[in-house]
């Protein structure tokens, strides 16, 4: 069973004064890429939000966003520190009456001198951020089943392409056993063409093309590849199965066709061949989006 690194999760919560959406979005990557986008009253969250992604996701380019929305926008009052302004207000006077200066806008000067006005900062209850770990589960769980839907998909196709390349080693069962005889004649052609039949020592010829056909054979190359065929197919069905151990195999996979392509010397196989190739480039592209 696999997953893809694309995923896409949202949920969302309305109290009736404040509705709370977490969104999940990734894409693939080879490691984790975390993004966050938060509203300051919940920065002190973000280490958990963290620690709870990294867990959960493992790997993928991944964007999370948390966005509130007020029913009632209300502008939160500023404080004033009275005794703070009158200090400055009383300082601002009376270094404007001994430098000669006008005293217009002294307040207004004041008012922007700092720790007068203060904001209160944004927190965020036990019950808020209750209601927004509650959202963030079901935004994570509809992202996860998201990346779950997405690897049955890849795993139909990349099955589908291993199948293709195993009926090709089917077939080049059937075409290999034909090639001694062409193999014989076509030696026998040149070197009669070359010294002259009546020349060929043919007991020495059958142990020169035993010689050249044991160097041609491919035995072991198709054992391998069907071996490594099953276990891809093994591996993909595996709880634990996982994007790198896939392309690990794949690239065995590769080496055993190349092989046998190099050695096969018949132009049937070499079209077999290159049809396994073109299939397995396909699955490694679909194994860069596996988790």
């Amino acid at each position: 069973m696999i997953k893809s690194m694309t995923g896409y999760g949202i949920a969302s919560f309305d109290t009736g004064n404040t509705k709370y959406t977490v969104e999940i979005k990734s894409l693939n990557s080879k490691f984790l890429e975390l993004s966050l986008r938060l509203p300051k009253m919940f920065s002190e969250k973000e280490f958990q939000l963290r620690n709870d992604c990294s867990r959960q996701i493992e790997r993928g380019k991944v964007n999370l966003s948390i966005n509130t929305e007020q029913a009632n926008s209300k502008v939160k009052a500023a404080g004033i520190d009275a005794t703070l302004l009158k200090h400055y207000l009383t300082q601002l006077q009376q270094v404007s009456t001994e430098l000669g200066q006008p005293a217009d806008n002294l307040l207004q000067l004041a008012l922007g001198l700092p720790e007068v006005v203060k904001y209160d900062e944004e927190t965020v209850s036990d019950e808020e951020w209750k209601i927004v770990e509650d959202t963030f589960k079901q935004a994570m769980a509809a992202f996860q089943q998201f990346r779950k839907d997405e690897g049955d998909t890849l795993e139909k196709d990349v099955k589908y392409r291993i199948g293709i390349i195993l009926e090709n080693l089917r077939l080049v069962e059937i075409e290999e056993p034909k090639r001694v005889p062409v193999i014989r004649e076509r030696l026998n052609q040149f070197l009669g063409e070359a010294v002259g039949r009546e020349a060929i020592d043919q007991n020495r010829f059958e142990q020169e093309l035993i010689y050249y056909i044991d160097k041609l054979d491919i035995t072991e190359e198709k054992i391998r590849l069907k071996t490594h065929c099953d276990y891809f197919i093994e591996t993909l069905q595996n709880a634990d199965a996982n994007g790198k151990k896939l392309g690990f195999i794949s690239q065995e996979i590769g080496r055993e066709i190349n092989t046998l392509g190099s050695k096969a010397n018949d132009a049937n196989i070499q079209k077999l061949v290159v049809g396994m190739k073109e299939e397995l480039e396909k699955i490694k592209e679909q194994l860069l989006n596996v988790l």
